[in-house]
């Protein structure tokens, strides 16, 4: 088989492995140390290529660098200074993994991914990338769906209800400090154990209202003795995030993760793009977005422990804004989130500036490594370079120098080999990507939305009966006080068991749609799916 020949649904830019026709390093023109690190890539089994080995100022097309795709699932880290190439290298990554039958998940903060899905456009310095690197390049288009935050942009809505949200997802989102992220678990733990389903933000308000009123403030004290004054404050800041136009990402129908986990017809892995260019400016919120729909996975998933190929290759763009402000149980939570995933065939790649904005916790967790070029323009530059080194096997290469002096589209590279072991460090001349290098004209896209087999399920927001409408339902139906007399405790009830316990509330309860009577199960994060 030759290098451009592929299995039904495969790329022909996709590596095969070793054998007739697929890239095998040829050490004999290179000097000793080059050999060596050459060798560390002649992987036996399917591979992905990233492009050719740099050694003293050459491009050596006879030594691929590559990554076994059993191996994308001990996670990644692509990192590099701004304009240097790590979303084409996402773009790579992503379009063979595609080629191979894995499902990627792409988040596109630029807005310009878009063009996976159309065969790129030839060109000079395309022309000159491939001869460099020794692969014949070939245009090729791949399946794409395209999402877009509660609907803001181009692309199917994507939406979480508040209850799968959780509350440490919440805090991350709203500000809150240690000690109101306890509370608001608190909050949710009580809505959770009343059957009062926070389906959107005002759901959520309606409850803090409801336990911060005169009626509610006995039910306050009884889940842990949660003061008023923290959940005014997060009343508060519910209200100031419902005033920035933020409710519309909470809601039904909720987004079901599975969908990353689809086939196209021929075989290849669809790759979905979440557009995020129209809330850019909100990262706290579309960063912990990203670690919800990880979470949601995470809790979904079963087991497979170690498999041949992961059923999804997840990449997690901007990484060092999720990590920025991010309370101790929040990062607890991302370091078991990324130890444990890879047992349920997800592969989770970082992508940011400089290793030191991932936690020491879990960049030790990230076995595959695309660094590219760093600038030490600064004091702090320089620490940031030193750092990056440190991160690093020992080479024959002067990363520092190295480093500081890469091209746009080359990067220092080291992966987990077929052993598990790190390979060689190698400085690399990545491969072009055969898709489109810009994004698609909007109109273009909105027609691959609305064409789209999940449009018609998630587009259309609905707003069903849920804690708010039961709680101003409960409020309305309430009776007047009785005149002060002596009573014990324990006979008058509450307004909330005055939902609980009426007709109303039970029809709700056994309404078609209602979650009512399925079994709450939190996980990392906090977060939870309702399961029959």
């Amino acid at each position: 088989m030759s290098d451009r020949d592929a299995e039904p649904g495969a790329d022909p830019g996709a590596d095969r492995g070793a054998g007739p026709g697929a890239d095998t390093p040829g050490p004999a023109g290179l000097p000793g140390p080059a050999r060596k690190i050459a060798a560390g890539y002649a992987f036996s089994g399917p591979a992905l290529g990233l492009g050719a080995l740099l050694w003293d100022g050459a491009c050596h097309a006879d030594a691929p660098v590559r990554v076994p795709l059993a191996a994308l699932n001990r996670h990644g880290l692509v990192a590099g200074a701004t304009g240097t190439g790590k979303t084409k290298t996402l773009q790579l990554i992503a379009e063979q993994s595609s080629a191979q039958g894995v499902p990627v998940f792409l988040a596109d903060i630029k807005g310009d991914l878009s063009g996976i899905a159309r065969p790129g456009q030839e060109n000079e310095r395309v022309r000159q990338r491939s001869g460099e690197v020794g692969r014949r390049w070939t245009p090729a288009g791949f399946p794409a769906e395209f999402y877009a935050l509660g609907g803001l942009g181009h692309g199917i809505p994507v939406r979480a209800t508040v209850t799968s949200f959780g509350p440490v997802l919440l805090s991350k989102v709203l500000g809150l400090n240690q000690t109101q992220e306890q509370s608001l678990g608190l909050i949710f733990h009580y809505a959770d154990t009343k059957g009062l389903e926070l389906i959107d933000l005002k759901d959520l308000r309606a409850v803090v209202a409801f336990l911060t009123s005169d009626e509610g403030k006995p039910e306050l004290m009884g889940i842990g003795g949660l003061s008023a004054a923290t959940a005014g404050v997060i009343l508060r800041s519910l209200t100031v995030f419902e005033a920035q136009g933020m409710a519309d990402f909470f809601g039904e129908p909720e987004f079901d993760t599975a969908g990353f986990l689809r086939t196209a017809d021929d075989g290849r892995g669809v790759v979905s793009v979440l557009e995020l260019p129209a809330v850019q400016d909100r990262p706290r919120l579309f960063s912990t977005f990203l670690m919800w729909l990880l979470a949601d996975l995470f809790h979904d998933l079963p087991e497979i422990g170690d498999a041949d190929r992961p059923k999804l290759v997840f990449f997690f763009d901007e990484a060092h804004l999720l990590f920025n402000g991010a309370s101790k149980a929040f990062l607890d939570s991302i370091t078991q989130t990324v130890r444990l995933i890879r047992s349920k065939g997800v592969g989770v790649f970082f992508v940011t500036q400089t290793p030191k904005d991932v936690p020491a916790d879990v960049l030790g967790q990230l076995g595959n490594r695309v660094q590219h070029a760093l600038r030490a323009f600064t004091p702090d530059d320089g620490k940031a370079l030193r750092a990056t080194v440190r991160t690093f096997p020992r080479s024959p290469y002067d990363l520092e120098e190295l480093l500081t002096g890469l091209g746009t589209g080359e990067a220092v590279v080291t992966v987990l080999g077929e052993t598990g072991a790190p390979t060689p460090v190698a400085a690399t001349r990545l491969r072009a990507p055969e898709s489109l290098m810009s994004p698609l004209d909007p109109a273009e896209l909105d027609d691959a939305v609305r064409a789209s087999p999940l449009h018609d399920r998630y587009a259309q927001a609905v707003d069903r009966v849920s804690a708010y409408e039961k709680l101003s339902a409960a409020a309305v139906q309430a009776p007047p006080p009785a005149a002060p007399r002596e009573r014990p405790a324990k006979e008058e009830p509450t307004l909330v068991e005055q939902v609980v316990g009426s007709g109303m509330f039970k029809s709700l309860a056994r309404s078609v749609g209602t979650q009512l009577g399925r079994e709450i199960t939190r996980s990392l994060f906090g977060t939870a799916r309702r399961r029959r």
